[in-house]
């Protein structure tokens, strides 16, 4: 590793601090050197908040003239919820700004590092680009696509089974299993369910730690949700947003509305279920960057099926089910030929106690 990577991986390291907080903000950190010693650093901490460069830039003040600058996006140059970050560079009088990736919105995307260059501070990209894009992959998807980046969430028996055939599924896999696949909620921006779950669980679906932007998500197509439902009658500080189609009646959409619960009729897809494709087209014009799903089975297979997720985290148990009337993890339509089936880049393999956790890209 050289000098440049060294510092570049600091700011990284200083970005993921903002991770579930600064969306749909990417994450950033910033690193100020002068004549290879440190003089600040500083990152994105909350959404809204003073970006990386800015923090870093304050906590330099005069040093930061002549200094070279680490950051691992391209600093804005539009105007946001703050004003743009190029300006504060060449009002500081930094030399050098050296940057890991390019930002993909198309607001800035190359923009910003024309601005600096045009002020005459020396712009390099590139350093440890694979890693910074990894660390921001959310925010990719989203300003390119305005949809949110998907990641489904499962645990199972080794044959794929979520319960038994009588319905008893607590608990297949370990404590420590159910613990790490609650964190994958601190990452995200909302939680999706189907209406099965709900019935059968009767789920708050609430993040571990305290955030300012958090959804729950329920697709119900005839709006068959309790009205004494943790859901609903469990108001917080997170909105709860209801999918559901023409099927559902007014009367009941008007009762669930009043409890301060978001009712959104969209389109049925083939099998008369909620239109998923839809529910990511509402939820991006909402700034919501990231979504976690949950469940069960037929929520998880009609995701699948219309080629909506870009990952996977599978909580596997090393448990042998079996029956054909056991649920598994992925259900509905499935595909008629092995062609047309999705497969995973399988990037990682992680053993917890007995259990193995499967992580990896849908391609």
């Amino acid at each position: 590793m050289n000098e440049k990577e060294k510092w570049m991986k600091i700011a990284i390291s200083l970005a993921k601090r903002g991770e579930g907080k600064v969306s749909p903000n990417p994450m950033v950190g910033a690193v100020i050197l002068r004549e290879g010693k440190l003089i600040s650093k500083g990152y994105h901490r909350y959404f809204g908040g003073p970006h990386a460069e800015v923090d870093a830039l304050k906590k330099a003040g005069k040093k930061a003239r002549g200094a070279t600058l680490f950051v691992n996006l391209e600093p804005c140059c539009h105007f946001g919820k703050t004003p743009p970050c190029t300006q504060a560079i060449i009002r500081a009088g930094i030399r050098k700004v050296i940057v890991a990736v390019k930002d993909p919105n198309p607001l800035n995307n190359g923009k910003g590092l024309e601005e600096l260059k045009k002020a005459g501070i020396e712009v390099e990209v590139g350093i440890c680009k694979e890693e910074a894009t990894k660390l921001n992959e959310f925010f990719f998807k989203y300003v390119q696509k305005k949809v949110p980046f998907v990641i489904v969430k499962a645990a199972a028996s080794l044959d794929g089974k979520i319960a038994t055939c009588k319905g008893e599924s607590k608990w297949i896999t370990s404590e420590k299993s159910r613990k790490l696949g609650k964190k994958l909620r601190n990452k995200v921006d909302a939680i999706l369910v189907g209406i099965n779950t709900v019935l059968k669980d009767d789920p708050e679906l609430l993040p571990l730690q305290t955030r300012k932007r958090f959804f729950r998500i329920v697709l119900d197509s005839e709006l068959k949700t309790p009205l004494q439902s943790k859901i609903l009658e469990n108001q917080t500080s997170f909105p709860t947003l209801i999918f559901t189609t023409e099927k559902a009646k007014d009367k009941k959409v008007k009762t669930i509305i009043k409890k301060g619960v978001e009712v959104i009729r969209v389109s049925s897809d083939p099998t008369g279920r909620v239109n998923p494709s839809e529910v990511l087209k509402k939820l991006g014009e909402r700034q919501i960057a990231s979504l976690l799903v949950e469940g069960g089975g037929e929520v998880i297979g009609s995701f699948i099926r219309e080629k909506l997720v870009d990952k996977i985290y599978l909580f596997l148990s090393p448990r042998l089910i079996g029956g054909k009337q056991a649920p598994t993890w992925l259900e509905g339509r499935g595909f008629e030929a092995l062609s047309e089936t999705p497969k995973l880049d399988i990037i990682r393999l992680r053993k917890i106690e007995e259990d193995i956790l499967l992580e990896g890209y849908v391609k």
